[in-house]
């Protein structure tokens, strides 16, 4: 009875532990996105101590844009490999940035892939992005048009703009997809409604070829998938949120 008492209090503080640390760590990145940055360096250092990967990633920011600090790319590189290597997501894909740059380290496309891909498989769309313009082009990888489809409808689904530009384009030109001016013109559509410039001129292209008919099915059915993702993204905030109070 003694031992399940003692390890539902180690629970019990081990829960609070982390519930300090992401109200601290959210309370830090308010001051920080307000431009109160030794405020915020305040609110993230002890997190950081800790080994909290989140904090470590935001001090990493810090360092590297200078923020109420001397820029130092070394000390942002370290605290980035930190939050990297507890598959902390937004550090592994700066990480991945950092190598496809080769500035602070030595150039290195297969690692960038790697870390690229780590933080894709995390639902981080603009790694998903990434990998999917890396597959396109053959930067780490072996170049495949059918595997940069695939990651750019992924991230288009989490509603990444410019990811939803680049599938029209290739259902435009047929490149890993079987070619389809409907699919263009819908995700182009999608793109044109989250403010892509450029995807309202490449829908209207698209348009030039389409019915009157096929254009108004097409323009619902681009409503249909523009719904279905801002739905899907209000339900993860949700989600986001209760998980706060956990």
């Amino acid at each position: 009875m003694r031992i399940k008492i003692l390890f539902f209090t180690l629970v019990l503080l081990s829960s609070f532990s982390v519930l300090s640390q992401g109200n601290d760590l959210e309370q830090g990145i308010y001051e920080l996105n307000r431009g109160e940055f030794k405020a915020a360096i305040a609110q993230f250092r002890p997190l950081v101590i800790e080994g909290y990967a989140p904090a470590q990633f935001q001090m990493a920011l810090i360092y590297q844009h200078g923020y109420s600090v001397n820029k130092d790319g070394l000390k942002a590189l370290e605290l980035f490999q930190l939050a990297a290597n507890q598959n902390y997501p937004d550090a592994q894909f700066e990480l991945s940035l950092i190598y496809s740059e080769g500035k602070l380290v030595k150039r290195d496309l297969s690692k960038a892939f790697e870390l690229t891909h780590k933080a894709a498989n995390k639902d981080l769309a603009s790694a998903q992005f990434n990998l999917a313009v890396m597959y396109a082009n053959g930067t780490g990888v072996k170049q495949d048009d059918f595997k940069a489809s695939r990651w750019y409808r992924t991230a288009a689904n989490l509603n990444y703009a410019l990811a939803q530009y680049n599938l029209a384009l290739l259902y435009s030109e047929g490149k890993g997809v079987e070619k389809s001016t409907d699919l263009s013109y819908i995700w182009n559509t999608v793109a044109s409604w989250n403010g892509y410039p450029n995807a309202e001129k490449s829908r209207n292209m698209d348009a030039r070829d389409l019915s009157q008919r096929m254009i108004e099915e097409n323009t619902a059915k681009a409503n249909k998938i523009y719904q279905k993702i801002k739905e899907q993204q209000k339900n993860k905030a949700k989600m986001v949120e209760k998980q706060k109070f956990y």
